[in-house]
């Protein structure tokens, strides 16, 4: 990061008056279409307004919807300035990320310079429906850091506002920080499945949200847990981790009376979570859930899925989506994270320089037979 003085008389400044400012250029990945994902040189002034903090990101996940921006994108990034967050092509990407703080803007409290935080990446307008309710990132005015808001967490500074930062323990390491958010994905979907002691859960889809759903359901007390998934690298990976019950190839033709055979009297699973995004999954999802069953959509698909609506009467199904997780999640999962009853760390591969970015982070996660879970980029 570069940093220059230099004078001038601000813009929003209406005393006539020079002033001194600071004129930073800074390293960021920056998103500008398929398959075109660029570490660049940008520059700007870096001071936080009212209520915002300068942050210095450390460790940042690649994202399974980053991955699907990299291969069919722009999805959600947008090319005009989005009309809350300002974000528009070219893109600063990243929304799992730990990081210290640099500096707060005026009226920001119980945040320090130096202090590390994991970053929540929701924000919205707290005034209304929606926002009110804790759920901003279900109303029209809301952003996602990374993808939305004009900052991303792959650079060497970042401005966010002040609730983004959730103060970090002293022993949940910069690793477990980077994690959380995909983590919360994966306990939020769990929690929609009323998952609880003794429960039965077929999950289908083994990436590294699949992988969490997994180690959340056992965390939620679920007794028996089966895994499907095509990748056989990626079958390989979930036994490493002696969770599931069993973890299985979807396509063998004994699929479904293998899943069973792991129920009560063979009636079928008590929640299904479907995490690929694929219309096989989301049948076998159905298929294999028990009447009064729950199935939780978690895969994001571009594509429609039919739905036997009969089916799903007569035998009383619940059908529900999951999207993102409670805002106010992230003390539990550190919980979960520091007692060792959720080590999502364990998911993590590598830790790659911003440089490879592509070679070293999309191509490997992005490959069909490939094992890689989750990537970190290290902010040089």
């Amino acid at each position: 990061m570069t940093v220059a003085w230099y004078d001038r008389s601000h813009p929003n400044d209406q005393t006539g008056s020079n002033r001194r400012f600071r004129r930073v250029i800074v390293k960021a990945i920056r998103f500008y279409g398929q398959h075109d994902v660029r570490l660049d040189e940008i520059d700007g002034d870096l001071d936080p307004g009212s209520g915002e903090v300068l942050i210095a990101p450390t460790l940042i996940g690649i994202c399974g919807t980053d991955l699907h921006e990299f291969e069919s994108g722009p999805i959600f990034i947008p090319r005009t300035p989005h009309p809350y967050g300002g974000a528009q092509l070219p893109q600063i990407i990243g929304h799992e990320f730990s990081a210290k703080v640099v500096r707060c803007g005026p009226g920001v409290v119980g945040l320090r310079e130096g202090q590390r935080v994991s970053i929540q990446p929701q924000l919205g307008a707290k005034n209304d429906y929606f926002g009110s309710r804790d759920l901003c990132f279900l109303g029209k005015q809301s952003a996602v850091v990374g993808l939305t808001w004009k900052w991303g967490g792959m650079a060497e500074r970042a401005i966010v506002p002040d609730y983004c930062c959730i103060p970090m323990p002293d022993d949940v390491t910069d690793v477990q920080g980077a994690m959380v958010e995909p983590t919360a994905c994966a306990v939020h979907a769990i929690d929609r499945a009323s998952v609880r002691p003794g429960s039965s859960v077929l999950i289908t889809g083994a990436g590294s949200i699949g992988a969490l759903a997994t180690m959340a359901a056992k965390a939620a007390g679920a007794t028996r847990i089966i895994v499907s998934e095509v990748n056989p690298n990626r079958r390989r990976r979930i036994e490493q981790l002696a969770i599931a019950t069993a973890v299985l190839d979807p396509r063998s033709p004994d699929f479904g009376e293998t899943v069973r055979s792991f129920t009560q009297e063979g009636v079928g699973v008590d929640a299904a979570i479907e995490c690929s995004g694929n219309r096989a999954a989301f049948q076998n999802c159905l298929d294999q859930l028990r009447p009064q069953g729950i199935m939780v959509q978690v895969g994001l698909s571009g594509e429609p899925f039919t739905i036997n609506t009969f089916d799903l009467t007569m035998r009383d199904i619940t059908l529900r989506g999951s999207l993102n997780y409670e805002l106010s999640m992230w003390p539990r999962i550190f919980e979960m994270m520091r007692s060792g009853l959720l080590p999502a760390e364990k998911l993590m591969d590598d830790i790659i320089p911003m440089k490879d970015i592509v070679e070293g982070g999309f191509n490997r996660l992005t490959d069909p037979e490939g094992a890689s879970m989750k990537i970190l980029v290290g902010v040089d």
